[in-house]
C-alpha cells in the first residue's frame, strides 16, 4: 500500500474508487473520468440525478482536445488567461465522452485546478478527475477536509487535505459551445473580466443553454431553513425572536438586537465574504439556532457570483 497520500489517491482511482482532493474552489469528489462505472459512484455517494452533467478536471490545457470536437479560439484566449484557475469551460463533447459525465448532453465542462494538491493528482493520474463538489447533492459545499469528512464519514475511500480552498465558491462556468459565448454560472471569475480577453460582451444565459453544475434554483443549502432579508427586519426579527435565530452579516450585532441565537459577521468586500461563506453557513447549521438568517448583499457586479450562491440557498428545496 502507498504511504505517499498522492500515490495512494492514483491507486484509488485507477481501480474505480472516489478520492475527495482539493481545489482553489471549492474540494472535489473525484473519479476516473473515463471509467463510467466510477462515474456512477460519484452520483450514488452524492445522491445526485443522473442528468446532472459532472465537471471533469485536466492537468493542463493540452488535455482539453481529447475531450472536445473542436477547442475554440476563445478557448485557448481564455486558457491563457485564466488556466489554471476558477473557470469551467463548456465545449461541444468528443464522441468517446460518456453520456454519464455529460448528463446525455452534447457538450462537457472541463477545468484546470490551481490548487497544488489537486495538480499533483492530475499529473501523477495522467487522466481526467471528474470533480463535483464533495457533499451531498444540494446541500452547501465543502471549503475543507473537515467539512467532507462531516458530509461523508468513513465512507470514502481517501481524503486529501489541502487547507481551507482559497476562492471559497465554485468556479465561474462560461459555455462556448454555442454562436456567442456566455456566462452559465458566476464564480471568481467575473464577467468584466473574461470580456476583457475575449473582447465581446457576453450573451445573457438562456434556457436553451446546456445544463450544468450549481444551476438549480435551490442548491447549495444548509439543513436549517434559510432566509434572505434586509438588516433591518434582521434587527427586529432578532429583538423580538422567542426562538433562536442564526444570523450572518456583514456587520456586529448591533446594541440591543438581543443576545439569544449565533450571530456571524462575515467579511464586509466580496472576495473575503466568498472565501468564508461555505464555512458560515456550516457554523449556523451546526449551532442550536432553528432558522438562519441572511442579510441582503450589495446587488453589484463584484457580488454577482456571492448573490447566487445566497439566492439558492435561501430557496426552499421542491
Amino acid at each position: 500500500m502507498p504511504s505517499d497520500p498522492i500515490d495512494k489517491a492514483v491507486e484509488i482511482l485507477a481501480r474505480g474508487g472516489l478520492v475527495a482532493f482539493p481545489t482553489e474552489t471549492v474540494y472535489g469528489l473525484g473519479a476516473d473520468a473515463t471509467n463510467e462505472e466510477a462515474v456512477l459512484g460519484i452520483f450514488a455517494a452524492k445522491g445526485r440525478p443522473g442528468d446532472h452533467p459532472v465537471i471533469v478536471h485536466l492537468s493542463g490545457f493540452s488535455d482539453v482536445a481529447a475531450w472536445t470536437e473542436e477547442v475554440p479560439a476563445e478557448a485557448e484566449r481564455l486558457a491563457a488567461a485564466f488556466w489554471p484557475g476558477p473557470l469551467t469551460m463548456i465545449l461541444k463533447r468528443a464522441n468517446t465522452v460518456s453520456d454519464v459525465v455529460t448528463g446525455g448532453q452534447s457538450t462537457v465542462g472541463l477545468r484546470v485546478p490551481s490548487h497544488p494538491v489537486a495538480r499533483a493528482l492530475l499529473e501523477a493520474f495522467g487522466r481526467g478527475i471528474a470533480g463535483p463538489s464533495a457533499n451531498r447533492f444540494g446541500h452547501v459545499s465543502p471549503t475543507t477536509a473537515a467539512h467532507v469528512r462531516a458530509e461523508f464519514g468513513e465512507t470514502l475511500g481517501l481524503i486529501l487535505e489541502g487547507g481551507q480552498s482559497e476562492v471559497g465558491i465554485e468556479s465561474t462556468i462560461i459555455d462556448l459551445s454555442g454562436a456567442r459565448p456566455a456566462v452559465l454560472r458566476p464564480g471568481g471569475i467575473s464577467v468584466a473580466d473574461l470580456e476583457a480577453v475575449l473582447g465581446v460582451r457576453l450573451s445573457p444565459s438562456v434556457a436553451s443553454r446546456p445544463r450544468v453544475s450549481g444551476a438549480l434554483p435551490s442548491h447549495y443549502a444548509p439543513e436549517k431553513p434559510a432566509e434572505l432579508m434586509a438588516a433591518d427586519r434582521i434587527d427586529a426579527l432578532v429583538g423580538a425572536a422567542d426562538t433562536r435565530l442564526g444570523v450572518l452579516a456583514r456587520r456586529a450585532r448591533p446594541a440591543g438586537a438581543g443576545g439569544a441565537g449565533d450571530w456571524v459577521e462575515a467579511p464586509s468586500d466580496a472576495r473575503g465574504y466568498a472565501h468564508d461563506l461555505y464555512a458560515n453557513l456550516r457554523l449556523l447549521d451546526a449551532s442550536t439556532s432553528e432558522r438562519i438568517l441572511i442579510e441582503d448583499v450589495p446587488d453589484l457586479p463584484e457580488w454577482a457570483a456571492v448573490r447566487d450562491r445566497i439566492l439558492r440557498a435561501t430557496t426552499p428545496r421542491a
